[in-house]
């Protein structure tokens, strides 16, 4: 434990390290990023000798000639910071965008290729924050900070060795400010680069809460807890306040010593290169171009000194990004995997047991059987008895704990990801419905499917006749998941949308149960046909017993073990749990 903020502090370097490796993507503009900074440091290592020859060979000489050619070279000189200037910051500013835009882009690769493990312990606020604010922290650092750096160092070399060739003794006087602003530097960064992660994790902490209640804006108000939920949000804020404060503070405890010494320095050099003068060592241009060196090497000093915040906080941002960008996807395809393109309805579960990551218990326990071709089989139970989870695992959205499941005799691992889920046909309990036109969503695994396409599977999920009143019709916008729509009605979108694949095993997990008892007779009516004709094998699970019985075998789930199993009617003599849940469903509850 005691040697944490010494790995958290290395880890933070190799992620700027990453960062700075990245650079060699954008390699020419870079190096013309670089050139323009290079000849900048040139041209305002030029302006203080033009002022000591127009002072010196001009002024004190009376000479009026070299007053307006030395006038003349440092507008010329200034007209060169200017463009240098620009092309530097446009350079860098380039380069930054083209970091930024390929983080965000490898972030949102990986998160859709982490498995459902990773998804359901990591917060959605945290990954957004990343997204944003982490990798806008990074731009910040290779657009502005990273420049200043580098910058700073190369006019703190050049004019440094200019000083020395002028004056040995006043440059050193004026150099003992680098070592000791460097090191005050480096403790501010090594001591302050946890404080820097703990704001970004405040700031990931705010955005849940505002996440949550912009998702459950409709219960807050249902309940009325919008001032409990404001409290909740202002606690944090709080909390991210007080966490910058002690940024700030952090800033104050270091940056009026580097002001101080500054100050002294200037002090010094006064008086000492007055002294020189006054002695005929020195020349007053000599003086004064000296004194305008020695703001040009405060001037990087107190640059570098501004950015070290945002250098720690960058790092601190970079290793928050690549957690994510170097976060292990658990689910992948075997070396060898072969593509899964025939489907002969075989479907083996062999002793299979699962726990879900975090979890202390199983929650499928030694669960066997076999399906048979073109089979309709319905899984029912109680909340929580693993029905879903069995589903889950057929496209591998888990891998079993133990045990084995395979299609037609081989094992599922040894098929490609791609082509395995590619070929099961899933509607999930709950309907995620994205911003687009009801086409759009229905056609989404299928988008150059015809509109004589989408039309078939909206009727076979009885929604045709809705979608057509609309004003619109299929091309009505669909609101913010869905805003706008019933859970019905969503659900039945999420049915035509799976209708629509490729599938040949068909999952329908609990894919009815927003939907009226009437309509779900007619979905489950259109369905039968369909499932038995197309689908090698189909999987139905279900809380109803109504929507269950025509099935050709019913698995009877009960925390997590496969107990019975059978037909509506062969359940009815031998299952007495069976029974329980069909009196539940069709007994009249007695009034008290």
């Amino acid at each position: 434990m005691v040697e944490q903020p010494e790995l958290q502090e290395t880890s933070s370097i190799q992620s700027i390290q990453r960062v700075l490796g990245s650079l060699n993507t954008y390699r020419w503009t870079s190096l013309g990023a670089l050139v323009s900074l290079l000849l900048l440091t040139i041209a305002n290592a030029l302006t203080p000798q033009l002022f000591r020859w127009g002072i010196d060979q001009g002024i004190i000489k009376q000479n009026l000639q070299i007053v307006l050619h030395s006038a003349a070279w440092m507008v010329l000189a200034a007209i060169a910071r200017g463009v240098f200037n620009f092309g530097q910051s446009y350079l860098a500013e380039a380069l930054s965008q083209g970091v930024a835009y390929d983080l965000r882009n490898k972030i949102f690769s990986k998160i859709q290729n982490l498995s459902f493990s990773y998804h359901d312990q990591a917060q959605t606020s945290q990954l957004l924050t990343r997204v944003t604010s982490d990798v806008e922290q990074i731009r910040t650092f290779i657009g502005t900070n990273l420049i200043q750096v580098i910058g700073g160092v190369v006019t703190l070399v050049s004019v440094s060795v200019i000083l020395l060739v002028m004056n040995w003794q006043l440059a050193l006087i004026t150099l003992t400010v680098i070592p000791i602003a460097t090191w005050l530097m480096a403790r501010f960064i090594t001591r302050n680069n946890k404080l820097f992660r703990q704001v970004q994790e405040q700031l990931s902490n705010l955005n849940a809460v505002l996440q949550e209640n912009l998702l459950g804006i409709r219960v807050v108000k249902a309940f009325v807890r919008e001032s409990r939920e404001k409290s909740r949000y202002t606690t944090l804020n709080d909390a991210l306040v007080k966490a910058n404060i002690k940024t700030i503070s952090a800033i104050h405890n270091t940056f009026p010593f580097i002001f101080l010494l500054s100050n002294l320095v200037t002090l010094a050099v006064f008086a000492y290169g007055g002294a020189e003068v006054i002695g005929g060592r020195f020349s007053i241009g000599e003086l004064v171009a000296f004194n305008s060196y020695l703001a040009l090497i405060l001037q990087p000093i107190l640059l570098i000194g501004f950015a070290a915040p945002a250098i720690a906080q960058s790092a601190a941002s970079a290793e928050r990004v690549y957690e994510v960008v170097d976060a292990e996807v658990e689910i992948r395809d075997r070396p060898g995997a072969v593509p899964f393109d025939t489907c002969g309805g075989r479907i083996t579960f062999e002793n299979v047991s699962f726990r879900y990551p975090g979890a202390t218990t199983e929650t499928l326990k030694e669960v066997s059987f076999e399906t048979k071709p073109k089979e309709l089989i319905a899984v029912l139970g109680m909340t929580g008895s693993g029905k879903s989870t069995i589903m889950n695992l057929i496209p591998r959205f888990y891998d079993v704990t133990k045990g084995v499941i395979r299609i037609d005799g081989r094992d599922i691992k040894s098929f490609t990801l791609k082509s395995l889920r590619s070929r099961i046909g899933i509607v999930f309990q709950e309907s995620t419905l994205f911003s687009g036109t009801i086409r759009e969503n229905i056609a989404y695994a299928k988008p150059d499917a015809t509109i004589e396409q989408v039309i078939e599977v909206a009727k076979t999920a009885q929604m045709h006749d809705f979608i057509t009143s609309l004003p619109d019709g299929y091309e009505t916008i669909v609101g913010e998941r869905g805003v706008g729509l019933s859970g019905g009605q969503k659900q039945r979108i999420a049915i035509a949308r799976t209708l629509l694949t490729d599938y040949s095993i068909l999952i329908l997990d609990d894919s009815t149960s927003a939907v009226d008892a009437k309509t779900a007779v007619q979905i489950q009516a259109e369905l039968d046909d369909l499932m038995r004709q197309k689908a090698c094998t189909t999987f139905v699970v279900a809380q109803r017993i109504s929507t269950v019985k025509n099935a050709d075998r019913i698995f009877l789930m009960d925390k997590g073990r496969l107990v019975a199993q059978g037909t509506h009617e062969e359940l009815m003599q031998s299952s007495p749990l069976y029974g329980v849940i069909l009196e539940s469903q069709v007994k009249p509850k007695e009034k008290k």
